[in-house]
């Protein structure tokens, strides 16, 4: 089938404005083609055999592709922006069934071979199915737990009924599907209505043969979509709303959150961080504030948006700040409606309201046409902040580590060739030999291996008695206060225990986890290093100017967005009373308790210490098994030209006086250094990609 859909992209020519917002993300872009250029002629000097080292940099600057992933309240109209950001409106069902649970990565301008899907739909498999269906996930375990019997019913209906419909629209082939994942060359209205939109009715989605026909067992959705107007590859991920704390969606969004850049909290207007958002709150006050970026969508629904913004801002930092939420957070208010009037009018028009909603906050001598109705939508705002966020967060570091490989590649280079330049003077060069040399750098390994493990062992054994520690406490405390509640009001005034101190804790536990990783990281890579570059000096015996190797960069830790899971102590509602009703005497209540809250717990303690510390620790440790692989290549291909005829070496490089080729690599090296691409000028550049050419 042919690469075609029905949901192309605006016209960048029909609709210049699409450009703005975007100055951030084009300065990445240059920066990233600047040094994509100077790799290309750091690859231009390798020898033959020699140049997968700076291929895989090369790849690597290509693949970039930031993820920023989208959450929010249910009818906020996150998913609208969405399609507002990607210049498609109505790519993506606004309104889908709750139980529709598709988290949708939107992967703009990524790089693609011919035949790549173009769309990729993932199936829950049989496990994740069962155990929706049996309990109603994590959520409805909780409500059966917690004893909040009208909830758990409320769950138990949708669920069944889910699957007979379910069933009954797949029949036979249900079982089939479960764990699969469908492929297509293109994407059209047809296949998003089939994998994505449910409904809200579900005798509606079950008697088409096509809305809805795999939406309640679809569990993702990959899109790959051109967007010439953004300068960078970018993946926008929409995750379902978080809203109902009852709903499977939360651990769906938790995990996408985690393994985010950046997090875009989506909020409306007229009920900006209500009460209804603590599940909201309690998952972003896990995440850094350089990683948090709030959009108030629905301005278009105030009457008098000049001055009603400013007292939405203020009410949203101060319940941010009374909930322990990110301190200052960048807040962006626009309409996702106005954004998508600007690019379909025919299809989205304004009502009388929103006009006029739009006029006043346009002022009165403002001719709102839709390059301004695009402006004033906040979607240029928006990603103005997106790619600062960005060219300050993950392109810097992209471009960093980048260079800091490159650099330890063009330092061996630079050694080759003075020992090229030595032999042909006939100077003699004491060598070792490749096999001993191989030997070395392997013991080197296995040291710095140890090393790195003995490290970490110590740094998650202390977070795991930390984390252990501070779960204990809360249980001990909780029930002491449960009892001190019992002692003097007895059994029939209900007692409430917030759960806020444990996450503090957890919290708490998992910052001094991270600032001993990243100590033990930077002792450990920067020892491997210095043996590295002790090698080097074993290995020819001679010195080489501004010779350096930089160690591995010392991993991300990800935001431990777990502690804002849901737990029973958070739905202090009619499951309270209910459970507090079926126990009888002291005993009862403070075991009873104990039993509850551990249990609820310990899922966010097993995922901190076992799951998301086994990530970190796997990270760790494949930097550093990646920074030895990539120098022992550089060494022993030293050490294999240290063996080369002295006739061959003038051609080694394709360079035939070597002179030459050690200027160019000490242009390259300057140009490599952190502050080299300010601070070379424009003429030692223009020499050197001359003398490469």
């Amino acid at each position: 089938m042919d690469e075609t859909t029905d949901c192309q992209p605006a016209d960048p020519g029909s609709f210049p404005f699409l450009q703005q917002g975007h100055a951030r993300l084009a300065s990445l872009a240059g920066e990233i083609e600047d040094l994509q250029d100077l790799l290309l002629d750091v690859q231009a000097l390798e020898a033959a055999g020699g140049r997968s080292q700076t291929g895989r940099l090369l790849k690597e600057l290509e693949d970039f592709k930031p993820s920023v992933t989208m959450i929010g309240q249910i009818k906020s109209g996150k998913t609208s922006l969405v399609n507002a950001m990607v210049a498609r409106p109505g790519l993506l069902p606004a309104d889908v069934n709750p139980w529709t649970s598709v988290v949708t990565s939107l992967n703009l301008n990524a790089p693609r071979k011919d035949g790549d899907p173009v769309a990729s739909f993932q199936f829950f498999n049989g496990d994740e199915w069962d155990h929706l269906v049996s309990s109603g996930g994590r959520i409805g375990e909780l409500s059966m737990r917690a004893g909040a019997d009208e909830e758990l019913q409320k769950i138990q209906a949708q669920v069944a009924e889910m699957r007979e419909k379910t069933r009954k629209r797949l029949g036979r082939r249900f079982e089939l599907l479960l764990g699969q994942k469908h492929d297509y060359r293109h994407l059209d209205d047809d296949l998003m209505q089939r994998y994505v939109c449910l409904g809200d009715d579900f005798e509606m989605a079950g008697s088409s043969d096509q809305q809805g026909r795999f939406a309640d067992i679809t569990k993702s959705a990959d899109l790959f979509l051109p967007l010439p107007s953004l300068p960078v590859p970018l993946c926008l991920r929409d995750t379902p709303g978080v809203n109902d704390t009852f709903l499977m969606r939360e651990q769906i969004t938790i995990k996408s959150l985690r393994n985010s850049r950046l997090c875009v909290v989506v909020l409306s207007a007229s009920q900006a961080l209500s009460s209804v958002d603590m599940g909201l709150i309690r998952m972003i006050s896990n995440v850094r504030s350089e990683g948090i970026v709030i959009f108030v969508n629905r301005i278009d629904e105030l009457p008098d948006p000049v001055n009603q913004i400013p007292d939405i801002r203020d009410s949203i930092l101060a319940t941010l700040e009374k909930m322990n939420g990110p301190e200052n957070p960048r807040i962006v208010f626009g309409s996702a409606l106005w954004a998508n009037a600007a690019l379909a009018p025919e299809t989205y028009p304004l009502c009388h309201d929103s006009a006029a909603s739009l006029r006043q906050y346009a002022g009165p001598d403002a001719l709102a046409g839709p390059e301004q109705m695009w402006q004033l939508s906040g979607v240029p705002e928006l990603f103005e902040t997106i790619g600062a966020r960005l060219a300050e967060g993950a392109g810097a570091r992209l471009l960093s580590e980048t260079r800091q490989r490159a650099a330890n590649q063009v330092s061996s280079m630079k050694t080759a060739c003075t020992v090229a330049s030595m032999r042909i003077d006939g100077n003699r060069i004491s060598v070792i030999e490749p096999a001993a040399l191989s030997q070395l750098l392997g013991r080197l390994e296995t040291i710095s291996m140890a090393q790195m493990d003995t490290a970490l062992d110590q740094v998650f054994a202390a977070f795991s008695a930390r984390v252990d520690q501070a779960h204990n406490k809360f249980l001990e405390r909780a029930v002491a206060s449960l009892l001190q509640h019992l002692e003097n009001y007895g059994e029939n005034e209900t007692w409430q225990y917030a759960p806020d101190g444990l996450r503090i804790l957890l919290r708490s536990s998992y910052q001094v986890m991270r600032k001993n990783l990243l100590a033990a990281c930077t002792q450990v890579y920067s020892d491997a290093a210095s043996a590295i570059f002790d090698t080097y000096q074993q290995a020819v015996s001679i010195q080489v100017s501004d010779f350096r190797i930089a160690p591995a960069a010392v991993p991300e830790v990800p935001p431990p967005v777990a502690i804002g899971a849901t737990i029973a102590l958070d739905l202090q509602t009619s499951w309270w009373k209910s459970w507090w009703k079926r126990r009888r005497g002291y005993r009862a209540y403070a075991s009873g308790f104990y039993d509850l809250i551990k249990a609820e717990t310990a899922p966010i303690v097993q995922e901190l210490k076992e799951q998301q510390a086994a990530e970190i620790r796997q990270d760790a440790r494949e930097r550093l098994m990646a920074f030895f692989t990539e120098q022992r290549a550089l060494l022993m291909d030293v050490a294999e030209k240290t063996r080369i005829s002295v006739n061959d070496l003038n051609n080694l490089f394709g360079i035939t006086a070597q002179q030459e080729q050690a200027e160019l690599l000490d242009l390259l090296l300057k140009e490599l250094a952190p502050d080299g691409a300010k601070q070379t000028d424009e003429p030692a550049q223009a020499a050197r990609k001359g003398a490469a050419a």
